[in-house]
C-alpha cells in the first residue's frame, strides 16, 4: 500500500493528469484511503516501540517508584495499541467494490395509512439532516405527497463520500411506535415504512435497449389528482423485459423528468441483478448485517420510551430524538463496523 502511495503521487503530480477528470477523481479518493491507512499504520508502529522501551524499563528499573511508573505507561500504551490496530483492521478489510457509489433512496408508506405516510416524511427529514450534516448533494426524484403533508412514497438520489458504504444498510422495513398525531384516544399505534438504498450506475454500466421501454407522456397531478401544470411533462418509463415501471413528475420538464426516470431505472435494474447473485451466494449473506431485503423488518423506533432498537446488530440506543434530527453517526457506525469485521472473517459483501 505505501508503493502504491507513493505511485499515486508521482501520477497526480504529473501536470496532464487532470485531464481526464474522472480518472483523477479516482486516484485522489484512492490517496486519501491509502493515506488514511499510512497515517494509522505508522502510529501504531510508534506506538509499539513506545510499549517496548516501557516494558524494558519495568524490566531492568530496580527502583520501586519508576517501576511502578513505567508499569503505568505500560498500561496506557497497551490500550493505545490496541486501539490503533482495531482502527488499522477496519481499514484494511475487504471494501465493498461499490462503497463510494452515489445512492438513490426509496421511502414508501407501508402498514398504518395516514400515520405511515407522515413517518415516511419523518424518515426523509432524517436522512436529509444526517447528509447535511456529511455535506452529501440531495435531489428530490419522485414524490407522492399525502393531503396530511406525509408521503406515500418519496425517491431522492444522494451523493458524496461513502454514500453507498454508509446507507447500504437502511434498505429493509422501519417499524414505528407511536402515538399518531391523527390519533385523539392517545392510544400508541405501529406502523411501518419501507427503505430501498439503490447504488446508482452510470449508463455505460447498465445496458438498456430502446426497444426494451415504453415511453408514456402525461399531464402531472398532484394530490387529489388535481393537475399540476398544463403540459405534458409528466413521463412514465415502462421496462417491458422486468415489468418495471418508474413515473418522474417533479419536474416542469418531459426531458428531466426522462432523465430523472431512467436513473432509478438504472438503480432498479442492478438491484434485480444483485438479488439473483445473492441468492446463488445465500450461505454467505447469511453471516452479514442484513439481506439487504427491503422486506426484512429491520429496526423500530419507539417513540414513547425514546428508544431505537436495530434488531441485526441487537443495538438499542435511548435517544431516537436526536436520531430523528439526523444523529445517525452511532447507528450507521455500528452497522459499518459489524459489515467490516465480518468481511476480515471471510464473509462476502
Amino acid at each position: 500500500m505505501r508503493d502504491r502511495l507513493r505511485d499515486i503521487e508521482l501520477l497526480v503530480a504529473d501536470p496532464g493528469a487532470a485531464k481526464d477528470q474522472k480518472a483523477f477523481r479516482e486516484l485522489m479518493k484512492e490517496r486519501s484511503r491509502l493515506s488514511e491507512i499510512e497515517d494509522l499504520a505508522a502510529r501504531a508502529e510508534a506506538t509499539a516501540l513506545e510499549l517496548d522501551s516501557a516494558a524494558q524499563m519495568v524490566e531492568s528499573e530496580k527502583d520501586g517508584e519508576l517501576k511502578a511508573m513505567a508499569q503505568e505507561e505500560v498500561s496506557l500504551l497497551e490500550e493505545r495499541k490496541k486501539k490503533l490496530e482495531e482502527g488499522l483492521e477496519a481499514l484494511l478489510a475487504p471494501r465493498d467494490p461499490l462503497a463510494d457509489k452515489p445512492v438513490i433512496v426509496e421511502i414508501r408508506a407501508g402498514t398504518g395509512g395516514d400515520e405511515a405516510a407522515l413517518f415516511a416524511a419523518d424518515l426523509y427529514r432524517m436522512y436529509s439532516r444526517y447528509a447535511d450534516g456529511l455535506g452529501w448533494k440531495a435531489e428530490v426524484m419522485s414524490e407522492s405527497i399525502t393531503e396530511l403533508g406525509g408521503f406515500k412514497e418519496i425517491v431522492f438520489s444522494l451523493a458524496g463520500d461513502s454514500v453507498y458504504e454508509r446507507l447500504r444498510w437502511e434498505s429493509g422495513v422501519h417499524r414505528v411506535q407511536r402515538v399518531p398525531a391523527t390519533e385523539n384516544s392517545g392510544r400508541i399505534h405501529t406502523s411501518a415504512v419501507t427503505v430501498a438504498v439503490l447504488p446508482e450506475m452510470e449508463e455505460t454500466e447498465i445496458d438498456i435497449k430502446p426497444e426494451e421501454l415504453r415511453i408514456d407522456v402525461m399531464r402531472s397531478g398532484g394530490p387529489g389528482g388535481q393537475s399540476v401544470n398544463t403540459t405534458d411533462s409528466a413521463v412514465r418509463i415502462t421496462h417491458l423485459p422486468t415489468g418495471i415501471i418508474i413515473h418522474c413528475q417533479d419536474e416542469k420538464s418531459q426531458i428531466k423528468n426522462k432523465a430523472k426516470a431512467m436513473r432509478i431505472l438504472r438503480a432498479r435494474l442492478f438491484e434485480l441483478e444483485e438479488a439473483k447473485l445473492q441468492a446463488e451466494r445465500s450461505a454467505a449473506r447469511k453471516s452479514q448485517v442484513g439481506s439487504g431485503d427491503r422486506s426484512e423488518r429491520i429496526r423500530t423506533y419507539n417513540f414513547p420510551q425514546n428508544r431505537l432498537t436495530d434488531h441485526r446488530i441487537d443495538l438499542t440506543l435511548y435517544k431516537l430524538d436526536l436520531v430523528m434530527e439526523g444523529d445517525l453517526g452511532e447507528l450507521v457506525g455500528a452497522l459499518v463496523s459489524d459489515a467490516r469485521r465480518k468481511a476480515l472473517e471471510g464473509g462476502a459483501w
